[in-house]
């Protein structure tokens, strides 16, 4: 029995108060998300610095190590979405799920400001568990304020899209203060209070999302039936016996990870597709395009996170961050990302909504191209520089990098909020919770790829120049011949998806 959904037939969007446009519970979800993305974002930033710096005493040789637990653990938090995801289609509803997500969440923040590694593990492991029931569902939510046809919708999840960023960019800000002007110094930051920081951030999402969801006016509430407390404690122990299976995820090493991640994602391929076969033609074709367009996601969250990790080492080491008057912290780089993500995301939001009323608006395979290559464009700035901006400090400009996190973004914006936007429009109506785990499925295995490529970056002994200019030359092929590809076969994609925009 679904605890999310009713099958065959699209839900009754109850009648909202409409605040700047949209839906008033619209700006509850923005927040929530808020705060989610404040937790996650305060560890982004410290947490391959802190391995190094914890586990393996400072030593550069430390940093391929760090890039392959941080792209497994990436892997692992959107992977967990898959799961995540279908309890919510057919147990406990979207609600419950990411309450208890956020739950376990906050438990795991405050488990890995304790230095020890085993600690530490075991704190990530709790982080990805609740993730899972956390990441997917609030954004499924946003989906359900709004019908199948609204116009409105894209712009509502690119909306959304800015309260993710918001909270990523306040949150590196005040960590990095907490952790090297308060409580520590920028010799010795302590890392522990970005971890309990992120853990508090974490706990006003829980609550804030606790009290405003009754303006949801039963959105993601069980069906009738499901109502009771039995199946949530379920799963709570549920939850508690992946722990352990996530931390041995976490050690078993990024390659055989990578296989284990594949084989989930040709499992949920299969289901979605025997899903669409029972729906028609029309609901397969729908899902072999979601397919497609997963297989170009995952390679452009392969480049893109390295943002946590290659480019964070690329920062510290092999940057000139003075500027002068100020030398800018490591942690800031993060933050660039966002801003770029508020001040853009508006104009993004209304060129679409410009060309749709034009009836020139790109077709989502379009937009996904224009991601690729936006990104491609980051990682050919990184080629100029590494080749011919290095000074004699053996380093590059400071603009340069800050200029990539501005290339990526817009890259970002013509990719991500669309494709959560694209997962409730093609996904088989039963199983919506299902294909926006698959969506982050195909994101974490981009991540621990992500995580494989870094170590390779950095090498053995440490990230030079001349290991970066090689790997980032690399990811600038790459891009650049998905976006090609995508442009080509878009036809083709746009037929399966049968008239959806």
């Amino acid at each position: 029995m679904s605890g999310a959904t009713t099958p065959n037939k699209e839900a009754v969007i109850p009648e909202f108060k409409q605040i700047m446009g949209h839906p008033g519970p619209l700006w509850m979800l923005f927040m929530t998300e808020f705060w989610e993305r404040f937790a996650f974002y305060g560890v982004r930033w410290a947490l391959v610095l802190y391995i190094v710096a914890q586990f393996h005493g400072g030593n550069a040789s430390g940093e391929a190590a760090a890039t392959l637990t941080y792209g497994s653990f990436l892997a692992l938090v959107y992977a967990g979405a898959l799961f995540g995801g279908y309890i919510a289609d057919r147990i406990i509803g979207y609600q419950r799920s990411i309450l208890l997500g956020a739950t376990f969440m906050a438990a795991g923040l405050f488990c890995i400001a304790v230095p020890n590694q085993d600690v530490f593990n075991l704190g990530l492991a709790t982080m990805i568990v609740g993730n899972g029931m956390f990441k997917p569902n609030i954004s499924t939510m946003v989906g359900k304020l709004y019908a199948a046809a609204d116009q409105r919708r894209d712009s509502g999840f690119t909306i959304f899209y800015m309260g993710i960023n918001m909270g990523a960019l306040v949150a590196p800000v005040i960590t990095q203060w907490l952790a090297e002007s308060i409580f520590g110094t920028t010799a010795m930051p302590s890392y522990k209070m970005v971890f309990i920081a992120s853990g508090i951030g974490m706990l006003i999402s829980l609550v804030w999302f606790f009290i405003g969801r009754r303006a949801l006016k039963g959105i993601g509430a069980p069906e009738a039936g499901a109502e009771g407390s039995k199946r949530v404690i379920w799963v709570a122990l549920g939850c508690l016996c992946v722990i352990p299976l996530m931390y041995f995820l976490l050690t078993v090493g990024a390659e055989t990870l990578q296989v284990i991640l594949t084989a989930l994602f040709l499992i949920l391929a299969v289901m979605l597709v025997i899903e669409g076969v029972r729906d028609g033609k029309v609901a397969r074709d729908k899902v072999i395009a979601m397919l497609l367009i997963f297989a170009f996601n995952i390679l452009f969250w392969m480049f893109f996170e390295q943002a946590g990790s290659s480019f964070t080492f690329l920062a510290e080491n092999i940057v000139n961050r003075d500027l002068g008057f100020w030398i800018f912290p490591t942690a800031y780089f993060q933050t660039v990302n966002s801003v770029a993500i508020i001040f853009l995301a508006p104009v993004i939001a209304a060129i679409w909504v410009f060309l749709a009323r034009h009836n020139v608006n790109p077709s989502i395979p379009r937009k996904f191209g224009l991601g690729l290559l936006g990104n491609a464009l980051a990682f050919g700035l990184l080629i100029f520089a590494l080749s011919s901006l290095v000074g004699a400090d053996n380093k590059i400009p400071f603009w340069t990098l800050a200029t990539v996190y501005v290339l990526q973004s817009v890259g970002e914006l013509c990719l991500s909020p669309i494709g959560l936007s694209m997962v409730t429009k093609l996904a088989p109506v039963r199983l919506v919770g299902l294909g926006m785990g698959g969506w982050f499925l195909s994101t974490g295995i981009g991540n621990n790829l992500s995580g494989i490529f870094a170590s390779y970056v950095s090498g053995k002994s440490g990230m030079s120049v001349q290991s970066a200019l090689s790997g980032y030359t690399f990811g600038f092929w790459s891009l650049l011949g998905a976006g090609v590809v995508l442009f080509l076969i878009a036809p083709l994609i746009n037929k399966l998806m049968h008239g959806v925009k």
